[in-house]
Formats: C-alpha cells, sequence, structure tokens
C-alpha cells in the first residue's frame, strides 16, 4: 500500500494519478482539512471534495476543482438576494455540502462521509481526512487574522502573510480509519504530493501524532516540489515562500520536509539547484498521462530508496 499526502489541484492531480496506476484498495490519500468551513449553513471541504471529485474523474480540468460542466444558477440568484456569493458553489456541487452537513448533524463523522461518497462515486481508494476534530487554518496577515478562505479566496491572498496558524490541531487526533492505515503492516511507500508545504500540508502535520509518524517511519517518504522553475504552478506557494523570506527553490522544500522525507522529485526548470538526494523530472501534469506517468516515477523513485533486503 502507498499513502499520499494532498492537498488542493497539485495534489489530487498526483493521487489521481496513482490512483490510474495503483491496483484497487492499494492507495490511501490523506487529505488536508484546514481549508473547511461553515459557509451559508453549510459544511465545506474544499480539499476532500477536490480529491474526490479528481479521482471519480468528474472535476473540471480547466479550473482543477468543482465539477465538469457545473453552473452557478444559484450562487448568481443568491447575489441577487443580495447574499454571499464571493465563494462560488456550483448547483450540483451544493448537494454534496447539503448532504454532509446533514449527515455531520445526525452524528456521523468527517471520515465515513467521505468514505460513503467515495464509494458512491465509484472510487476504489481510500479517501481519508486528517481529522475528524475540526482544524482551521488561521492566516495571520498585515490586514489582521483571516479564516483560510476569506484570505485565500475573498481577498485573492493579497495582505502580506506573516504566519499561520492551525486552531484545534493541538488536540485534535487521526480518526481511526487514519491511524489503521498509518499501521499498515504492508505500507510500501509515503508520498507528499505536490502541493503548498505551508497552506496544505502543514495543517495534516500538525495533528498529534502524524508527524511523529513520519519521522519513525520504516518505509521511504518522498515528496514532489509544488515549484516550477522558482513558482508555483497554481496558488500562492512561491508569494508565501517569499513573504516567509525563504528561498524559492527546492532546496527550500526539502529543508521545510527535513528529518521527514528520503528524497524530492523536483522539475527539470530546477534541475540546477539540484542537490542530495533528488530526482529529476517533469512534474506539470497537463493531463491525465502526466499523471500517470508522474505517478509511475514517483513509485520507482520509492522502490529505489528502499534498503535491500
Amino acid at each position: 500500500m502507498i499513502i499520499a499526502l494532498a492537498g488542493g489541484v497539485g495534489g489530487a492531480r498526483l493521487a489521481h494519478g496513482l490512483a490510474r496506476v495503483l491496483p484497487p484498495g492499494e492507495l490511501t490519500v490523506i487529505v488536508n482539512t484546514g481549508d473547511d468551513f461553515e459557509h451559508l449553513g453549510l459544511h465545506i471541504s474544499p480539499d476532500p471534495d477536490t480529491v474526490l471529485y479528481t479521482l471519480a474523474e468528474l472535476a473540471d480540468a480547466e479550473r482543477g476543482w468543482g465539477l465538469r460542466g457545473e453552473t452557478f444558477h444559484a450562487m448568481e440568484a443568491l447575489g441577487r438576494l443580495g447574499g454571499e456569493n464571493w465563494f462560488a458553489l456550483g448547483d450540483r456541487d451544493l448537494a454534496t455540502h447539503i448532504e454532509r452537513t446533514r449527515r455531520l448533524a445526525a452524528g456521523d463523522t468527517l471520515s465515513a462521509i467521505t468514505a460513503d461518497f467515495a464509494a458512491r462515486l465509484g472510487i476504489s481508494q481510500a479517501i481519508l481526512p486528517m481529522s475528524d476534530d475540526a482544524v482551521r487554518t488561521i492566516v495571520h496577515t498585515d490586514a489582521g487574522a483571516l479564516p483560510f478562505q476569506d484570505y485565500f479566496v475573498r481577498r485573492h491572498c493579497a495582505p502580506r502573510l506573516i504566519s499561520l496558524e492551525f486552531a484545534g490541531a493541538e488536540t485534535a487526533t487521526p480518526s481511526p480509519a487514519l491511524r489503521a492505515a498509518m499501521a499498515r503492516a504492508d505500507l510500501r511507500g509515503i508520498i507528499i504530493c505536490p502541493s503548498n508545504p505551508f497552506l496544505s500540508i502543514g495543517p495534516i502535520l500538525a495533528i498529534p501524532g502524524i508527524r511523529s509518524w513520519l519521522a519513525g517511519r520504516r518505509v521511504p517518504c518522498i515528496a514532489v516540489s509544488p515549484l516550477i522553475g522558482g513558482k508555483a504552478v497554481k496558488g500562492p506557494a512561491a508569494k508565501i515562500l517569499a513573504e516567509l523570506q525563504i528561498e524559492t527553490t527546492p532546496r527550500a522544500i526539502a529543508l521545510h520536509y527535513q528529518g521527514l522525507i528520503d528524497g524530492l522529485m523536483i522539475d527539470e526548470a530546477d534541475a540546477a539547484d539540484r542537490f542530495g538526494e533528488c530526482a529529476v523530472t517533469a512534474t506539470l501534469m497537463r493531463d491525465i498521462a502526466d499523471r500517470e506517468r508522474l505517478a509511475r516515477e514517483a513509485l520507482a523513485y520509492i522502490e529505489r530508496l528502499r534498503p535491500a533486503a
């Protein structure tokens, strides 16, 4: 079995490639829920939904999030009535949030709901929220402390980031399903997807027990750099690095994961910055073929790092 840590579009795309090249049931994706929030009375889980829709091959390929062929009539009508429509929820996507909210209110866990949604969407691999407990990413900026979606969507990451807080993480725990996956005897390796190390992977590592599990692993763990030529393909990773006065280089990504990974996959555009244990390849995933190729290369890299029997 392979475990992948993911959040955002880049993470979902590599998870999709892994799901396609691995046998059914051989992949577990641990997904960031620090982006979750309550909006219009609904519980929104952006990263789990992006992974669900992507692995089900229902995602909008151009945007990377939401459903393919989506419409937004409800948001348009809401705006006419003076409602908050700054966070675009598609008409069909609303069904996911409505049903999730109903089931949470009935006492179901986020993990159980996500697993049921995955099964109903025909997904054979496990998708596990990082915790069933509420963890919320707070972005401390020069405009004050902002909930993540306010910073990311409403304000388009314009305020200067000062620091990050993962509220609730200190008392959160991995779900029983996640703890069972972490303890699997047949675990072959761990992949940190090309997600934002701070906003997408940071909340996962803030859950007590997950960082120590990675640090004490007995199987190879690799990360795929989210940077290409010093820039992020999607999202504010490069901006955040610059504002935290960290170099926008693969070396900085490797140092961020120091003690947690055995190797880093970097793009050909960053080959000149190669150092230590790196694998150089084309990391941009334009289509499904790219996702599958990068997934196979990541799996092969893990096998190369496995200790000889």
